[in-house]
């Protein structure tokens, strides 16, 4: 503990302003010196501990927590909210793009938004790969960013904002309220187009492979089949299910299904650029519902990975619960999204928190 600065002699000043103390006493002045250089040295030593406080080196990271914001940013979850239920009221998809997000961000070695980054000259953003098909709407989270920013200015990370659009979306669509954590901080830079294929699962590999892939993240079986619950919503382009249409019509379709998907995807070659798709719930396609695990049972699923869990005997079991109740569905969707969004993230000093959510922060 640094001492009080005690000066035992009076002091007075010369003309030059200069401060003296009045003593003849050699002993008695070099314990005054030796006080003051210990009460400089104390000094600095506090600097020292603000300057490294600033810089984060003494900071603990908290890592991931609900409420991260309460303090730097009370009003940021209540903004996202609003924002989610603005946009979803003029444009409906828009949910199931945030859910989308979630996935193809978190799923890829860590949630951190390095999905929502703009190509450079050097590099393909992720967004913009093969295996980010479809996926559209990038725009709304920068306009629920803007909106956060003028809050709060470079307090919010665009992981978090990515993470809660696609948990106020869920809800959007009829789908539960899931309470997630904050903390996340931003990427730097996207992820090569070959490190996208070999952590996303597709939709033509074996539930064995998809397993695998889910399991890396912590996520079970039953876990795997609640998160591809979600194909409830939304639809499915032409170009990832044409392979179950021609040359031949896959068998394990239900034949009463097969005229629709042949009506929508009429191209055995579609377009990639065309808008030809079929919505993966004819019944309820606006609706996060367990309506999916009856149709796949039905054989009404597009996609293979789709028909393949109605029957292996790891997943079979979880889709046939999930038909049956929509309380279990929901319990085990709401837990598998909990997961995703807490995979291998940046907190604490890495990372940065981006100015806006499309391009990484200018260092100098």
């Amino acid at each position: 503990m640094c001492p009080s600065p005690v000066f035992p002699f009076p002091l007075f000043k010369d003309p030059r302003g200069d401060v003296k103390e009045i003593t003849d006493r050699r002993g008695e002045l070099g314990v005054v010196v030796m006080d003051k250089l210990g009460l400089l040295l104390c000094v600095l030593l506090a600097l020292s501990a603000v300057a490294f406080a600033e810089n984060g080196v003494e900071e603990e990271d908290p890592g991931l927590v609900m409420n991260f914001y309460k303090d730097s940013c009370p009003q940021a979850e209540d903004i996202i909210k609003e924002q989610v239920r603005l946009l979803y009221k003029r444009h409906k998809n828009t949910a199931f793009s945030w859910l989308r997000n979630l996935f193809h961000d978190c799923a890829v070695q860590s949630c951190d938004a390095s999905l929502l980054l703009d190509s450079t000259r050097r590099t393909l953003s992720e967004k913009e790969a093969d295996r980010s098909f479809g996926m559209r709407n990038f725009r709304y989270l920068d306009s629920i960013k803007e909106a956060v920013e003028r809050e709060c200015p470079e307090v919010v990370s665009c992981a978090d904002i990515l993470v809660l659009s696609a948990r106020d979306g869920i809800v959007a669509v009829g789908g539960p309220y899931i309470p997630l954590k904050t903390g996340r901080r931003d990427a730097r830079h996207s992820r090569p187009a070959e490190v996208l294929e070999a952590y996303l699962p597709d939709h033509n590999e074996s539930v064995s492979a998809v397993l695998d892939k889910f399991g890396e993240m912590g996520i079970d079986a039953a876990g795997l089949v609640a998160l591809l619950g979600a194909h409830s919503v939304g639809r499915t382009h032409c170009v990832k299910l044409v392979h179950r249409l021609y040359p031949e019509v896959d068998p394990a379709l239900n034949p009463d299904h097969v005229p629709h998907m042949l009506k929508k995807c009429p191209d055995p070659i579609p377009d990639p650029k065309a808008v030809q798709y079929v919505r993966n719930d004819r019944g309820t396609p606006m609706k996060l519902d367990n309506n999916y695990y009856r149709n796949i049972l039905d054989n009404k699923g597009l996609l293979l990975l789709d028909h393949q869990i109605a029957y292996d005997p790891r997943t079979r079991p979880f889709v046939k619960k999930m038909a049956n109740s929509q309380d279990f569905f929901f319990q085990h969707f709401s837990r598998a999204i909990q997961i995703l969004s807490e995979n291998n993230p940046l907190t604490g000093s890495k990372g940065e928190i981006r100015k806006q959510c499309n391009v990484a922060n200018k260092h100098h």
